[in-house]
């Protein structure tokens, strides 16, 4: 097995099992050794462009960190007795090629803006994933709407029967909250799309290096200019972790509607059975067990978040060993947020929602009482909060026939409504939920011509998003792919 070329120098003594688990990231960095032949291979491609390596030692590690990209690294390089996978691959290489061409690797350089762009580039694999997952959620989302641009249902406040809306309507809701997610991701993406490389410990280094290079080579939009600030924040994993909390809470909020929705006493909607498990006691339950574990989901990612906030807040510039403990934060975040939404996009998609059942539910607890309300002022010029009075009165009384508000009427006002002309009529139409539904024309509203125009507006919103993300990758593809490219040229010619 190769020794720990790191430590052999300043330190001494043996170290226990323990204290070696301790101390290694290798769980964590797992998540990020592919990346980090990208960064080896790019800080080699820049040595050797600046001539602070020789052609024949940079082709000699060029080869065999190409080799480690074919074939992938090996195990040996993630034991715990190296405190990182850079100082693990680095053994490697030294005790391949020898000391002399693999110990030249690490010039100009430090692990510290090394494990910084690994993190970049591997966070901002992650954040595409997660962008392309969310377009999935979201045409799921506008499929149901469009479906259902007239199926009108309950909405609620308070968890209580409040006005009628449409299912089509409250999907929407969920659509524009995930859009916003979204954005927030791409915007997180630009920040995290910077390289820290040529930071070295904290300082930069003497040897003539080309920051702006490295960061080309592998696809980053630019570089983090002040170096201190390369290597000590993590701003950028904060930004993306509190995103995704802020997302999965949404998430959460839809699931806990799913979880509701799907019981008797609503009976909304029918998940597939593949989403859902059964009692090892009663033979006849289905619960929707998805949708509850991504709240509890919700929960592991604001917790992700916390502690990385926690874990930065008290350190002092510049690097400190703490920032260790963040990075397996994050790719819990990323991982939990990934599968929650990818599952819930699929969830979605093959649920059975129930019209009837829902127009059953539409006109229940007075729902279109402010419909009523409404009528009186335009209709007999009443100002609303009397108006409001009137038919609240008649709602605690049980009843909005016309008896009920004229006696309501008399009580806050002195004088009867029927005497004013109100009639049966009126009433039963300004109760009436569809009838509601279309009167509510303003943009946004759950009225059908609105929805309908609204999903087109959202998919067209989500189609000029998809594209964007899509150049986004295919640039970052193709910076990744002419590195390689570039790097077996080089290692050809010596």
């Amino acid at each position: 097995m190769p020794n720990d070329v790191v430590r052999r120098g300043r330190l001494a003594g043996e170290r226990s099992g323990e204290m070696m688990h301790f101390l290694s990231s290798m769980m964590a960095d797992r998540h990020i050794a592919d990346a980090d032949i990208l960064v080896d291979i790019a800080h080699v491609m820049m040595l050797a462009k600046q001539r602070i390596l020789d052609s024949e030692t940079a082709c000699g590690l060029l080869s065999a960190l190409l080799a480690l990209y074919d074939d992938g690294i090996p195990e040996s390089a993630f034991d715990d007795r190296f405190e990182d996978v850079h100082a693990g691959i680095e053994a490697h290489l030294v005790a391949t090629l020898g000391e002399d061409v693999g110990g030249r690797m690490h010039m100009g350089r430090s692990r510290n803006d090394e494990v910084a762009a690994c993190i970049r580039i591997r966070l901002r694999e992650d954040l595409l994933r997660q962008l392309a997952i969310l377009g999935r959620l979201r045409e799921a989302l506008l499929a149901i709407a469009d479906e259902h641009r007239e199926t009108v249902m309950p909405g609620f406040t308070h968890l209580q029967h409040a006005q009628p809306t449409t299912l089509a309507h409250h999907m929407l809701a969920y659509e524009q909250m995930f859009s916003r997610d979204a954005a927030r991701l791409t915007g997180a993406f630009a920040r995290v799309n910077c390289s820290p490389l040529g930071a070295a410990a904290f300082a930069s280094t003497g040897y003539p290096i080309n920051r702006e290079y490295t960061a080309s080579l592998l696809g980053f939009d630019g570089v983090i200019e002040n170096t201190m600030d390369a290597v000590a924040s993590r701003d950028f994993a904060l930004e993306v972790l509190a995103d995704l909390a802020i997302m999965m809470t949404g998430v959460s909020r839809l699931c806990e509607e799913l979880v509701l929705w799907t019981s008797s006493f609503v009976r909304f909607v029918t998940l597939d059975d593949s989403f859902c498990s059964t009692s090892s006691i009663m033979p006849q339950k289905k619960n929707p067990d998805t949708a509850e574990i991504m709240r509890a989901k919700a929960a592991s990612v604001l917790g992700a978040c916390t502690a990385a906030f926690t874990t930065v807040k008290g350190l002092p510039m510049s690097y400190n060993r703490d920032l260790q403990e963040l990075t397996p934060a994050l790719w819990r975040g990323v991982r939990d947020a990934k599968q929650s939404t990818s599952l819930l996009a699929g969830m979605l998609a093959t649920a059975t929602f129930d019209p009837v059942r829902m127009e059953e539910e539409a006109g229940k607890g007075l729902s279109t009482a402010t419909d009523l309300a409404d009528m009186l002022v335009r209709t007999y010029d009443l100002p609303f909060r009397t108006a409001h009075s009137i038919v609240g009165r008649a709602a605690r009384n049980g009843s909005l026939a016309l008896s009920a508000l004229d006696d309501a009427a008399v009580e806050i006002t002195g004088s009867s409504l029927s005497k004013r002309g109100l009639t049966d009529e009126e009433i039963r139409v300004a109760l009436d939920v569809r009838k509601s539904l279309d009167q509510k024309k303003a943009t946004g509203s759950p009225a059908p011509a609105i929805v309908r125009a609204a999903i087109e507006e959202r998919r067209t919103k989500l189609a000029a998003d998809r594209e964007a993300q899509e150049r986004v990758a295919e640039s970052v593809r193709e910076s990744i792919g002419a590195l390689i490219r570039d790097a077996r040229r080089i290692s050809r010619e010596q």
